[in-house]
């Protein structure tokens, strides 16, 4: 199993997933034609993609997603909630499959678990993803660590990230104080000292890649990022690995 990333940050997210005979993005908010161009820088057609997982209905994790699918008739799986709640404007919808927060399903090769996160949206969800073999845990956009959260990613083999911002960055930038706290609210996203909270209660041994991700570009600085996360772990920080907003990170395999 691999996985890589074509853009991580405010400006939109998409994740990769691929097995070999299954290939799945998480969340796509690049247009279509960015999408395509981004693939192609791994190697990859929308052609061999065979579904999109949505994690919510804001703007940077979902605002490509309907047009994408439909032109290359791909089903996209997202929560009631989630599909109430995405906007739709003149883009028909492509297939949609519902899923449920708690449930786990199956695409292809890969089992994904889905799970419940602490953000201001309808149903919003993050997602594990096992092939039989590894697991990788992707967390981003959470205000917060629940125990729901520490437990679905206690072990696996590589972890994505939400370091979104420095909390004294945060404090000090120009950003309208409602913006300041609803960022840094129980609803908003995670600080870098939480993300490093989290790998504190959590198995960290097999970890074979981290990568920290969704950072903001105001209120962060990756040297910032990297520093907490590898006190954590006790490691090298340049084992620390970030995603950013342009070329996310490149493919990363499990072994």
């Amino acid at each position: 199993m691999r996985f890589a990333s074509l853009g991580s940050g405010s400006q939109g997210n998409c994740l990769i997933v691929d097995t070999g005979d299954t290939r799945l993005l998480l969340d796509c908010g690049f247009s279509t034609r960015a999408t395509i161009e981004k693939l192609a820088r791994l190697g990859i057609s929308p052609e061999e993609i065979d579904g999109v997982l949505v994690t919510h209905e804001h703007s940077d994790h979902i605002a490509g997603v309907f047009r994408f699918a439909c032109r290359f008739g791909i089903p996209v799986h997202l929560t009631y909630g989630t599909h109430a709640a995405a906007p739709r404007g003149k883009t028909p919808l492509p297939e949609c499959r519902l899923i449920d927060s708690h449930d786990i399903f199956a695409i292809g090769s890969l089992e994904i678990h889905p799970f419940p996160v602490p953000h201001d949206a309808r149903e919003p969800v993050q997602y594990a993803f096992s092939n039989g073999k590894h697991r990788l845990g992707v967390l981003t956009d959470s205000g917060s660590i629940t125990q729901h959260i520490v437990d679905v990613l206690r072990v696996c083999d590589a972890l994505v990230l939400e370091c979104n911002h420095d909390q004294a960055m945060l404090a000090a930038s120009g950003y309208p104080i409602q913006l300041k706290r609803r960022i840094a609210g129980n609803y908003g996203h995670l600080d870098n000292r939480q993300s490093a909270s989290l790998l504190r209660q959590i198995e960290t041994q097999q970890l074979q890649h981290i990568v920290a991700a969704h950072l903001s570009e105001q209120n962060n600085r990756p040297q910032l990022v990297v520093k907490a996360l590898a006190s954590a772990l006790n490691c090298a920080e340049d084992w620390i690995g970030v995603a950013g907003q342009e070329n996310g990170f490149g493919w990363r395999q499990l072994f």
